[in-house]
């Protein structure tokens, strides 16, 4: 209705003002043009000063007294003409001394703001979200996380421009060149890591970088900007269900094993996990099957109707799929298919994100798909609530602006440029370069939109860089926000413990 009435105002302004000749209307309007998109930024409130809070939690069993802090830095262009700022909350004990470890984190999307791995995984508290059970409307309460990092390391999450209450102070061209793609993106984001341990006089601090499904796209590039063109040595880095190597998939599902390959260990523990059979044992005589046979038969296609008939039965016994729907698909099932067929017999669908969290189908006798993802859809009414209280009511950073936990319109502008394996480069140059620097990357086996197969692949290919394991897998029961389960979460914390106690 807004977008309406302008159109109308501007037709009116058009038709009534007085006709100027076409070349000084050309000026003019931009000139106007020009002027509005300055004054698209000019009329924002400026942001709250820094506010910190001092809190408390029981963390591993002990209480820990920390500083909450929600505060903002800048961002410059290269001309020093501030273009943005980012809002970040940092959680910080005091007294603790210069070789206190800090970790930054992100979380991904593109488009999504941090206040998963804060509220949900790691930070002194926590809502609940992203695991079976839950719903938009359950009250978004914060307690205490017993498996928060907060013991062992201080925690800043940062929020990249355009989410949470980070802002650009540009128009929008400008904004999606400075801001929305891969290569400025960890450019602005590695200067901000660079700002925070400077402003904070945290450069003598061990330092982690952490990142969920982009955000592990964004962490190794982070980590290697920082130690070749910033001068910050980083520690470790922890990839949480990772978007590791988009080169991998993209566009190849014609000829590569790979994308049915990376899937199929992921359906098949769903699968185990309803049946209350998932045991690490189980799924790696999967993952033998898969490197081997699956991927044999896969490449036969059908110059071996034996082999299509063989790899048929076997991925239809894996993912419990009915046998006459997976041999008319050849045994490549894609995940939608997976998501709505495990579940189509109670009318329900699949996330994505965790194939064993469902909701009711709300088109059933559909052909298509024409539903939300269900956790995708759960998790923004308790995360954004929780946070935006937590930030306004208990540190009191009062501001009127919205808080997006996860921006559609950032992800759809975003320019993902050319699929390509430059995480893996630069992490394969960020480890190569620092023989002390360690890498926990951490998955939940029923993740379909980053599943863990593709790490392990990945992992193994590998250079040793002298040692047995710099880079680790951890696996764990769940899906992409594993963390939402109890024990998973603390077998996390258990497996990051010894990346950072060292």
């Amino acid at each position: 209705m807004r977008h309406t009435s302008l159109i109308a105002a501007s037709l009116a302004a058009l038709l009534l003002a007085p006709q100027a000749p076409a070349q000084d209307k050309k000026g003019a309007a931009a000139a106007e043009k020009a002027e509005a998109k300055a004054d698209d930024k000019a009329d924002l409130p400026p942001l709250p000063d820094d506010k910190t809070v001092a809190q408390s939690a029981v963390i591993g069993g002990r209480p820990i007294r920390y500083q909450a802090t929600v505060g903002k830095l800048p961002v410059y262009d290269g001309k020093g003409k501030k273009i943005g700022e980012v809002v970040y909350t940092a959680y910080t004990v005091p007294g603790a001394g210069p070789q206190r470890p800090v970790t930054f984190a992100f979380n991904g999307g593109p488009g999504a703001s941090s206040v998963y791995l804060n509220l949900g995984a790691v930070g002194p508290k926590r809502v609940q979200f992203g695991d079976k059970g839950d719903a938009p409307s359950d009250a978004p309460l914060l307690v205490d996380n017993p498996a928060s990092w907060l013991d062992m390391t201080d925690l800043v999450f940062i929020d990249p421009i355009g989410t949470g209450f980070s802002r650009s102070l540009i128009d929008e061209d400008a904004t999606k060149k400075a801001f929305y793609a891969t290569e400025p993106d960890v450019k602005y984001l590695s200067r901000i890591v660079y700002d925070w341990l400077v402003k904070n006089e945290r450069l003598r601090s061990p330092k982690f970088v952490m990142g969920e499904s982009y955000g592990g796209y964004r962490a190794p590039r982070i980590a290697y900007e920082l130690q070749t063109q910033l001068g910050v040595g980083v520690n470790g880095i922890v990839m949480v269900s990772p978007y590791l190597d988009p080169a991998a998939t993209a566009g190849s599902d014609a000829l590569s094993p790979l994308p049915w390959m990376i899937n199929l260990p992921s359906m098949a523990a769903g699968h185990l996990e309803r049946e209350g059979k998932l045991t690490p044992q189980a799924m790696a005589g999967i993952e033998a099957y898969t490197r081997g046979a699956f991927a044999t038969d896969l490449l036969a296609g059908r110059s071996d109707p034996q082999a299509t008939a063989r790899l048929g039965a076997r991925v239809a016994e894996l993912t419990g799929l009915d046998p006459k729907l997976v041999a008319r698909l050849d045994g490549r099932i894609d995940e939608g298919t997976y998501l709505r067929e495990v579940h189509r017999d109670d009318g329900k669908i699949g996330s994505v994100y965790d194939s064993n969290v469902d909701a009711f189908d709300p088109f059933p006798n559909s052909a298509e798909r024409k539903s939300g993802d269900p956790i995708l859809e759960g998790i923004i009414a308790p995360t954004t609530s929780a946070m935006v209280d937590f930030i306004t009511r208990e540190v009191g950073w009062k501001t009127g602006g919205r808080y997006n936990a996860l921006s559609f319109s950032v992800n759809s502008a975003w320019d993902r440029g050319t699929p390509d394996d430059a995480p893996v480069s630069d992490l394969r140059k960020a480890v190569a370069n620092d023989p002390k620097m360690g890498v926990l990357i951490a998955h939940g086996y029923n993740d379909l939109s980053c599943p863990y197969f593709g790490s392990r692949l990945i992992i193994d290919q590998l250079p040793r860089f002298g040692v047995e394991q710099r880079v680790k897998l951890g696996v764990y029961p769940g899906g992409h926000m594993f963390y939402s389960r109890k024990a998973s979460a603390e077998a996390f914390k258990a497996d990051a413990r010894a990346l950072y106690v060292r």
